[in-house]
């Protein structure tokens, strides 16, 4: 999930800045050891637990990754995570094809909707992007992007949010992939953060119930 040093390059979603402090993995309402994070609000318990770090395939589900990591920028995730639902209306589902042929018109519908953040940049860098993205193959993002998985055999769970890092060799080889393609507002720490939460690496701490085997 960069709101603080801790989440928004390495764990994005970490500590948020939203109230919690770094540490070690903490107990829920239900018992189970989480990473602290997910207990500074109630959306981000089922986002941890369901989605965060779980392996994520497909070029349309990783570009609205990509577009939702570059519209978090500046801004807490669980801003852009009780919005998502309005995202994916506004965007036509992050459908890599329907986004590029939108027109003048549907950026002013964006730049209007209170459902989404309204940024212009943004919002341009996204259109532009699923413009690239629809002259790809099949599959190449999503090839693309999984080639930058670092090997797990070298990355020991993390203790404490302490121990995750903002930014990797492989994020920064990831960004500059993509930038070298034509993709924008994608920087090592945004890369990053798109390699947590889509499974890429696994930064559940060391003591957290979500944490695959």
């Amino acid at each position: 999930m960069t709101d603080g040093a801790v989440r928004d390059g390495a764990v994005r979603e970490t500590a948020a800045g939203e109230g919690t402090t770094a540490g070690a993995a903490a107990a829920g309402p239900d018992g189970a050891l989480r990473c602290p994070w997910a207990l500074s609000a109630a959306e981000y318990v089922t986002y941890h637990d369901e989605e965060w770090g779980r392996p994520v395939h497909g070029d349309d589900a990783l570009f609205e990754r990509l577009a939702l990591e570059a519209f978090q920028s500046g801004l807490s995730w669980i801003t852009i995570l009780r919005r998502r639902p309005g995202f994916r209306a506004a965007f036509a589902g992050f459908r890599i094809a329907a986004v590029a042929a939108f027109t003048e018109a549907d950026r002013e519908r964006l730049l209007a909707d209170p459902g989404i953040i309204r940024n212009r940049a943004k919002i341009d860098a996204t259109l532009a992007n699923a413009r690239v993205l629809a002259e790809w193959s099949p599959g190449e993002l999503d090839a693309l992007i999984w080639s930058h998985a670092p090997d797990p055999a070298g990355r020991p769970a993390p203790r404490t949010l302490a121990d995750v890092p903002a930014v990797t060799p492989e994020s920064t080889a990831l960004a500059k992939a993509l930038k070298r393609r034509g993709l924008r507002f994608v920087g090592p720490t945004t890369a990053y953060a798109l390699m947590q939460a889509c499974g890429l690496v696994d930064d559940h701490l060391a003591d957290c119930a979500a944490r695959r085997p």
